[in-house]
Protein backbone atom coordinates (compact mmCIF):
# COMPACT_ATOMS: atom_id res chain seq x y z
CA UNK A 1 0.00 0.00 0.00
CA UNK A 2 1.59 3.25 -1.10
CA UNK A 3 2.26 5.95 1.69
CA UNK A 4 -0.41 8.65 1.73
CA UNK A 5 1.56 11.28 2.95
CA UNK A 6 5.07 10.74 3.03
CA UNK A 7 6.40 10.27 -0.50
CA UNK A 8 8.13 7.47 -1.50
CA UNK A 9 11.39 7.15 -3.53
CA UNK A 10 10.59 3.85 -5.61
CA UNK A 11 11.04 5.47 -8.94
CA UNK A 12 14.56 5.79 -8.54
CA UNK A 13 15.92 2.70 -8.23
CA UNK A 14 14.70 -1.03 -7.91
CA UNK A 15 14.29 -1.91 -4.71
CA UNK A 16 16.69 -4.37 -3.42
CA UNK A 17 15.22 -8.08 -2.53
CA UNK A 18 14.23 -9.49 0.47
CA UNK A 19 17.07 -12.68 0.67
CA UNK A 20 15.49 -16.04 1.38
CA UNK A 21 16.93 -17.73 4.60
CA UNK A 22 18.07 -14.60 6.67
CA UNK A 23 17.79 -14.69 10.16
CA UNK A 24 16.01 -11.35 10.26
CA UNK A 25 13.42 -11.52 7.44
CA UNK A 26 13.17 -7.58 6.72
CA UNK A 27 16.82 -7.54 5.22
CA UNK A 28 17.88 -4.99 3.55
CA UNK A 29 16.01 -2.29 4.25
CA UNK A 30 14.33 -3.80 7.37
CA UNK A 31 11.08 -2.67 6.51
CA UNK A 32 8.69 -4.88 9.12
CA UNK A 33 5.09 -6.40 8.39
CA UNK A 34 2.86 -4.49 10.70
CA UNK A 35 0.11 -2.28 9.91
CA UNK A 36 0.42 1.49 11.12
CA UNK A 37 -2.25 1.98 13.80
CA UNK A 38 -5.26 4.29 12.88
CA UNK A 39 -7.09 6.15 15.43
CA UNK A 40 -10.91 5.00 15.86
CA UNK A 41 -10.29 2.26 14.13
CA UNK A 42 -7.29 0.61 16.54
CA UNK A 43 -7.09 1.18 20.62
CA UNK A 44 -3.22 0.92 20.72
CA UNK A 45 0.05 1.58 18.73
CA UNK A 46 1.19 -0.72 16.63
CA UNK A 47 3.01 -3.71 17.74
CA UNK A 48 6.55 -4.92 16.20
CA UNK A 49 7.89 -8.32 16.98
CA UNK A 50 11.60 -7.76 16.23
CA UNK A 51 13.95 -4.65 17.38
CA UNK A 52 14.45 -1.71 15.88
CA UNK A 53 15.68 -1.86 12.11
CA UNK A 54 18.32 0.88 12.41
CA UNK A 55 21.30 -1.24 13.91
CA UNK A 56 21.15 -3.84 11.37
CA UNK A 57 20.69 -2.25 8.99
CA UNK A 58 24.13 -0.12 9.59
CA UNK A 59 25.65 -3.62 9.60
CA UNK A 60 24.20 -4.17 6.08
CA UNK A 61 25.09 -1.17 4.44
CA UNK A 62 28.60 -1.01 5.73
CA UNK A 63 29.17 -4.58 4.51
CA UNK A 64 28.34 -2.85 1.07
CA UNK A 65 29.83 0.49 1.43
CA UNK A 66 32.37 0.76 4.02
CA UNK A 67 34.01 4.13 3.02
CA UNK A 68 30.73 5.33 5.05
CA UNK A 69 33.07 5.32 7.93
CA UNK A 70 35.49 7.25 7.05
CA UNK A 71 32.37 10.39 7.28
CA UNK A 72 32.30 9.18 11.14
CA UNK A 73 33.63 12.07 13.76
CA UNK A 74 32.56 15.88 14.02
CA UNK A 75 32.30 18.92 12.46
CA UNK A 76 33.56 21.93 14.60
CA UNK A 77 32.15 24.64 12.62
CA UNK A 78 28.77 23.51 15.29
CA UNK A 79 31.20 25.63 17.81
CA UNK A 80 30.95 28.95 16.02
CA UNK A 81 27.48 28.63 14.55
CA UNK A 82 26.13 28.01 18.35
CA UNK A 83 28.11 31.10 19.26
CA UNK A 84 26.05 33.14 16.55
CA UNK A 85 23.52 31.97 17.41
CA UNK A 86 22.99 32.01 21.24
CA UNK A 87 24.62 35.83 21.10
CA UNK A 88 21.51 36.83 18.23
CA UNK A 89 18.65 35.65 20.70
CA UNK A 90 20.50 37.53 23.49
CA UNK A 91 20.26 40.55 21.61
CA UNK A 92 16.87 40.36 20.75
CA UNK A 93 16.17 39.66 24.43
CA UNK A 94 17.61 42.88 25.19
CA UNK A 95 15.98 44.98 22.28
CA UNK A 96 12.72 43.44 23.29
CA UNK A 97 13.52 43.94 26.89
CA UNK A 98 15.18 47.58 27.40
CA UNK A 99 14.52 49.56 23.74
CA UNK A 100 11.42 48.66 22.15
CA UNK A 101 9.29 47.84 25.18
CA UNK A 102 5.98 48.91 24.07
CA UNK A 103 6.22 47.11 20.11
CA UNK A 104 3.96 44.11 21.88
CA UNK A 105 3.39 42.47 18.37
CA UNK A 106 6.36 42.95 16.80
CA UNK A 107 7.73 40.61 19.76
CA UNK A 108 5.53 38.45 19.41
CA UNK A 109 5.50 37.87 15.58
CA UNK A 110 9.20 38.37 15.88
CA UNK A 111 9.77 35.35 18.23
CA UNK A 112 7.56 32.98 15.90
CA UNK A 113 9.28 33.72 12.63
CA UNK A 114 13.19 33.90 13.96
CA UNK A 115 13.21 33.35 17.69
CA UNK A 116 11.54 30.06 18.03
CA UNK A 117 13.63 29.24 14.93
CA UNK A 118 16.60 29.82 16.63
CA UNK A 119 15.37 28.17 19.25
CA UNK A 120 14.95 25.35 17.04
CA UNK A 121 18.57 25.19 16.06
CA UNK A 122 19.76 25.15 19.63
CA UNK A 123 17.84 21.79 19.90
CA UNK A 124 19.48 20.79 16.72
CA UNK A 125 22.83 21.95 18.18
CA UNK A 126 21.89 20.37 21.46
CA UNK A 127 21.41 16.96 19.83
CA UNK A 128 24.92 16.80 17.50
CA UNK A 129 26.82 17.36 20.83
CA UNK A 130 24.45 14.90 22.70
CA UNK A 131 26.02 12.07 20.13
CA UNK A 132 29.74 14.05 20.69
CA UNK A 133 29.33 15.36 16.92
CA UNK A 134 29.97 19.45 17.69
CA UNK A 135 33.95 18.59 19.26
CA UNK A 136 36.56 16.44 20.10
CA UNK A 137 35.92 15.30 23.59
CA UNK A 138 32.88 14.62 25.86
CA UNK A 139 33.46 17.12 28.23
CA UNK A 140 33.75 19.55 25.31
CA UNK A 141 30.34 18.64 23.90
CA UNK A 142 28.85 19.16 27.20
CA UNK A 143 29.81 22.61 27.22
CA UNK A 144 28.45 22.77 23.66
CA UNK A 145 25.65 21.64 25.07
CA UNK A 146 25.40 24.28 27.71
CA UNK A 147 26.10 27.61 25.38
CA UNK A 148 22.93 26.54 23.43
CA UNK A 149 21.46 26.33 26.31
CA UNK A 150 21.95 29.99 26.99
CA UNK A 151 18.82 31.12 25.53
CA UNK A 152 16.78 28.53 26.40
CA UNK A 153 15.75 29.28 29.99
CA UNK A 154 14.67 25.97 31.02
CA UNK A 155 17.74 23.63 31.83
CA UNK A 156 17.35 21.14 28.68
CA UNK A 157 20.70 20.00 27.42
CA UNK A 158 21.72 17.90 29.73
CA UNK A 159 18.79 15.74 30.29
CA UNK A 160 18.06 15.76 26.54
CA UNK A 161 21.28 14.11 26.58
CA UNK A 162 20.46 11.44 28.85
CA UNK A 163 17.24 10.58 27.62
CA UNK A 164 17.99 10.85 23.75
CA UNK A 165 20.74 8.17 24.55
CA UNK A 166 17.94 5.96 25.84
CA UNK A 167 15.48 6.49 22.81
CA UNK A 168 18.19 5.76 20.59
CA UNK A 169 19.59 2.45 22.52
CA UNK A 170 15.67 1.34 23.18
CA UNK A 171 14.05 2.84 20.09
CA UNK A 172 10.03 1.47 20.26
CA UNK A 173 10.63 0.09 23.58
CA UNK A 174 7.67 0.53 25.45
CA UNK A 175 8.20 2.05 29.17
CA UNK A 176 12.17 2.84 28.14
CA UNK A 177 11.45 5.09 24.80
CA UNK A 178 11.39 8.32 26.26
CA UNK A 179 10.17 9.19 22.72
CA UNK A 180 6.77 7.49 22.78
CA UNK A 181 4.11 9.35 23.87
CA UNK A 182 2.38 8.07 27.22
CA UNK A 183 -0.36 5.84 26.87
CA UNK A 184 -3.39 8.92 27.88
CA UNK A 185 -2.18 10.73 25.08
CA UNK A 186 -3.09 9.04 22.56
CA UNK A 187 -5.94 7.24 24.60
CA UNK A 188 -7.75 10.92 24.66
CA UNK A 189 -6.90 12.84 21.68
CA UNK A 190 -7.34 9.96 19.06
CA UNK A 191 -7.61 11.85 15.84
CA UNK A 192 -9.23 14.82 17.21
CA UNK A 193 -8.23 17.85 14.85
CA UNK A 194 -8.42 20.01 17.84
CA UNK A 195 -7.26 17.80 20.64
CA UNK A 196 -4.33 17.35 18.47
CA UNK A 197 -3.30 20.89 17.61
CA UNK A 198 -3.26 21.37 21.50
CA UNK A 199 -1.45 18.57 22.14
CA UNK A 200 1.45 20.02 19.44
CA UNK A 201 1.48 23.27 20.90
CA UNK A 202 2.22 22.50 24.41
CA UNK A 203 4.64 19.48 23.45
CA UNK A 204 7.26 21.11 25.47
CA UNK A 205 5.28 20.33 29.06
CA UNK A 206 4.65 16.79 27.45
CA UNK A 207 8.22 15.93 26.39
CA UNK A 208 9.43 16.98 30.17
CA UNK A 209 6.15 15.03 31.38
CA UNK A 210 7.49 11.62 30.21
CA UNK A 211 11.15 12.39 31.13
CA UNK A 212 9.63 12.91 34.69
CA UNK A 213 7.03 9.87 34.70
CA UNK A 214 10.23 7.40 34.08
CA UNK A 215 11.28 8.71 37.86
CA UNK A 216 15.27 8.88 37.35
CA UNK A 217 17.06 10.33 39.80
CA UNK A 218 19.12 13.51 38.49
CA UNK A 219 22.62 12.88 36.87
CA UNK A 220 25.82 14.90 37.95
CA UNK A 221 25.52 17.22 34.48
CA UNK A 222 21.80 17.51 34.92
CA UNK A 223 22.52 19.50 38.41
CA UNK A 224 25.54 21.63 36.89
CA UNK A 225 22.97 22.23 34.04
CA UNK A 226 20.00 23.81 36.03
CA UNK A 227 22.81 25.90 38.33
CA UNK A 228 24.03 27.46 34.80
CA UNK A 229 20.79 28.47 33.49
CA UNK A 230 19.58 29.76 37.06
CA UNK A 231 22.78 32.12 36.47
CA UNK A 232 21.88 32.50 32.61
CA UNK A 233 18.71 33.39 33.22
CA UNK A 234 19.16 35.45 36.34
CA UNK A 235 21.91 37.14 34.34
CA UNK A 236 19.10 38.17 31.72
CA UNK A 237 16.90 38.87 34.14
CA UNK A 238 19.18 41.69 35.51
CA UNK A 239 20.51 43.00 31.99
CA UNK A 240 17.22 42.80 29.84
CA UNK A 241 15.14 42.93 32.38
CA UNK A 242 11.28 40.35 32.98
CA UNK A 243 10.47 41.62 29.35
CA UNK A 244 13.66 40.42 28.18
CA UNK A 245 13.48 37.03 30.01
CA UNK A 246 9.86 36.74 28.41
CA UNK A 247 10.67 37.17 25.32
CA UNK A 248 13.39 33.79 25.78
CA UNK A 249 10.25 32.08 27.40
CA UNK A 250 7.78 32.72 24.23
CA UNK A 251 10.63 32.10 21.86
CA UNK A 252 10.78 28.28 23.20
CA UNK A 253 6.98 28.13 23.38
CA UNK A 254 6.81 28.19 20.24
CA UNK A 255 9.37 27.03 19.08
CA UNK A 256 8.64 23.43 20.36
CA UNK A 257 5.05 23.80 19.54
CA UNK A 258 3.44 24.65 16.19
CA UNK A 259 6.07 25.58 13.91
CA UNK A 260 7.24 24.25 10.77
CA UNK A 261 10.97 23.30 12.19
CA UNK A 262 8.67 21.54 15.19
CA UNK A 263 7.39 19.15 12.91
CA UNK A 264 10.20 17.14 12.89
CA UNK A 265 9.22 15.62 16.33
CA UNK A 266 6.51 14.15 14.32
CA UNK A 267 8.49 13.84 11.08
CA UNK A 268 10.83 11.11 12.11
CA UNK A 269 8.88 8.66 14.25
CA UNK A 270 5.55 9.18 13.77
CA UNK A 271 4.12 6.09 11.07
CA UNK A 272 2.75 7.63 7.82
CA UNK A 273 3.24 3.96 6.15
CA UNK A 274 2.91 0.68 7.18
CA UNK A 275 6.17 -1.53 8.50
CA UNK A 276 8.50 1.74 8.60
CA UNK A 277 8.88 3.79 11.96
CA UNK A 278 11.78 6.25 11.03
CA UNK A 279 11.67 8.47 8.00
CA UNK A 280 13.70 11.62 7.02
CA UNK A 281 13.06 14.86 5.59
CA UNK A 282 14.47 16.01 2.82
CA UNK A 283 13.59 19.56 1.77
CA UNK A 284 15.38 22.90 1.92
CA UNK A 285 15.20 23.72 5.85
CA UNK A 286 17.19 21.60 5.96
CA UNK A 287 20.05 24.05 5.23
CA UNK A 288 18.67 26.19 7.83
CA UNK A 289 18.41 23.39 10.72
CA UNK A 290 21.73 21.41 9.71
CA UNK A 291 20.33 18.60 8.10
CA UNK A 292 17.96 17.57 10.95
CA UNK A 293 15.68 16.13 8.56
CA UNK A 294 17.88 13.13 7.53
CA UNK A 295 16.48 10.76 10.24
CA UNK A 296 17.03 7.50 8.66
CA UNK A 297 20.71 8.12 8.00
CA UNK A 298 21.18 9.72 11.54
CA UNK A 299 19.80 6.51 13.47
CA UNK A 300 21.74 4.44 11.18
CA UNK A 301 24.94 6.05 11.69
CA UNK A 302 25.02 8.05 14.73
CA UNK A 303 28.84 8.86 14.34
CA UNK A 304 28.19 11.02 11.66
CA UNK A 305 28.12 14.58 11.82
CA UNK A 306 25.09 17.21 10.67
CA UNK A 307 26.94 18.21 7.62
CA UNK A 308 28.10 14.82 6.63
CA UNK A 309 24.35 12.98 6.66
CA UNK A 310 23.54 13.83 3.04
CA UNK A 311 26.78 12.16 2.20
CA UNK A 312 25.10 8.83 3.35
CA UNK A 313 22.20 8.92 1.04
CA UNK A 314 24.51 9.79 -1.54
CA UNK A 315 26.79 6.71 -1.01
CA UNK A 316 23.71 4.30 -0.35
CA UNK A 317 21.08 5.40 -2.22
CA UNK A 318 19.75 2.02 -2.86
CA UNK A 319 19.05 1.27 0.82
CA UNK A 320 17.18 5.14 0.94
CA UNK A 321 15.58 5.61 -2.43
CA UNK A 322 12.77 2.78 -1.04
CA UNK A 323 11.77 4.06 2.03
CA UNK A 324 9.29 6.77 2.68
CA UNK A 325 9.88 10.36 3.14
CA UNK A 326 8.47 13.83 3.74
CA UNK A 327 9.03 16.71 2.05
CA UNK A 328 7.43 19.39 3.47
CA UNK A 329 7.46 20.21 7.44
CA UNK A 330 4.49 22.26 7.05
CA UNK A 331 2.54 19.80 5.16
CA UNK A 332 3.39 16.89 8.02
CA UNK A 333 1.62 19.31 10.83
CA UNK A 334 -1.10 19.89 8.33
CA UNK A 335 -1.80 16.29 7.51
CA UNK A 336 -1.16 14.91 11.36
CA UNK A 337 -3.43 18.04 12.25
CA UNK A 338 -6.48 17.48 10.14
CA UNK A 339 -6.38 13.84 9.00
CA UNK A 340 -7.96 11.76 11.20
CA UNK A 341 -5.92 8.74 10.56
CA UNK A 342 -3.20 10.37 12.22
CA UNK A 343 -2.77 10.98 16.01
CA UNK A 344 -0.53 10.47 19.56
CA UNK A 345 -1.39 6.70 18.32
CA UNK A 346 0.43 6.47 15.04
CA UNK A 347 3.79 5.11 16.63
CA UNK A 348 5.53 1.41 16.35
CA UNK A 349 6.51 -0.19 19.75
CA UNK A 350 7.89 -3.48 21.34
CA UNK A 351 8.30 -5.59 24.70
CA UNK A 352 11.73 -5.67 25.91
CA UNK A 353 12.22 -9.25 25.11
CA UNK A 354 10.59 -8.73 21.39
CA UNK A 355 13.71 -6.27 21.92
CA UNK A 356 16.18 -8.87 22.87
CA UNK A 357 15.16 -11.59 20.45
CA UNK A 358 15.77 -9.25 17.72
CA UNK A 359 19.07 -8.22 18.68
CA UNK A 360 20.45 -11.68 19.45
CA UNK A 361 19.91 -12.04 15.50
CA UNK A 362 22.59 -9.34 15.24
CA UNK A 363 25.59 -11.08 15.26
CA UNK A 364 23.91 -14.51 13.05
CA UNK A 365 23.45 -11.17 10.59
CA UNK A 366 27.06 -9.76 10.93
CA UNK A 367 28.50 -13.69 10.27
CA UNK A 368 25.82 -14.00 7.47
CA UNK A 369 26.93 -10.78 5.82
CA UNK A 370 31.14 -11.78 5.96
CA UNK A 371 30.39 -15.07 4.99
CA UNK A 372 28.45 -14.02 1.71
Amino acid sequence: MPPLFAENNKDYGPLPPKEQGNPDYRQPLYIGDWKRSIPYVDEDIATDNLDEPHMKRKVTILKKHPEIEKLYGYDISTVPIVIVAAAAQIVASYVFGRILTDWNWTMVIYCYFIGASLTQLYGVIIHEATHSLAAPTRFQNRIVGLLANIALPFPIAMSFRRYHLEHHTFQGVVGMDPDLPMKWEWKFIRGNAFLKFIWLSTYPVLYVTRGIMMRKTPQFWEYVNWVFTITTNSLVYYYCGPRGLLYLVLSLWLGYGVHPAAAHFIQEHYTFDDGQETYSYYGIMNYFFMNIGYHNEHHDFTKVPWSKLPDVFRIAPEFYNNLSFHKSWVMVHWNFITQKQFGPQSRVGRTVDDHKKGRKMLGKVKKELLDE
